[in-house]
């Protein structure tokens, strides 16, 4: 039997973004609220979703079929933990090639982190943050 190569599309669940962070507790659901804008403003082939229990963005145009478990559609997922600042997790981080010192970490999984601790600071690194989304787009080809 041949092997389907078809490309697959995933649709964006803005309306469970939109209700999980109607709900949200967390004293800095602004700064949340700015990132999503700022991830979601990135790039329109970004859709999002919830995923892991919160809010998490992806590519949303064809790729080949993988391995879900390679995640290979998720640029970022949102991480509550800590009350002080809001995580942004970047499953395939180290691909990214970040030269400006965005992203956090060197875990073994190729994960990488941002913080973001104000609104001002999203707004600071707002364009190093839309620029991480545009290189991780680019990798996207090579990675299929």
């Amino acid at each position: 039997m041949k092997k389907d190569q078809s490309l697959n599309t995933k649709t964006s669940e803005p309306e469970q973004v939109e209700t999980y962070m109607r709900t949200l507790k967390h004293p800095l659901k602004k700064v949340a609220e700015q990132l999503r804008a700022s991830i979601l403003g990135s790039d329109p082939s970004i859709g999002e979703e919830i995923k892991w229990n919160t809010p998490a963005f992806f590519y949303a145009g064809q790729m080949a079929p993988f391995d879900p478990k390679k995640h290979k559609r998720h640029v970022a997922v949102l991480n509550f933990f800590k009350k002080d600042c809001i995580r942004v997790v970047f499953p395939s981080g180290a691909s990214m090639g970040d030269t400006t010192g965005l992203l956090k970490g060197d875990y073994a999984d190729g994960r990488r982190i941002a913080m973001f601790a104000s609104f001002e600071e999203v707004k600071a690194k707002e364009g190093a943050l839309q620029q991480a989304i545009k290189r991780w787009l680019g990798t996207l080809s090579q990675r299929t």
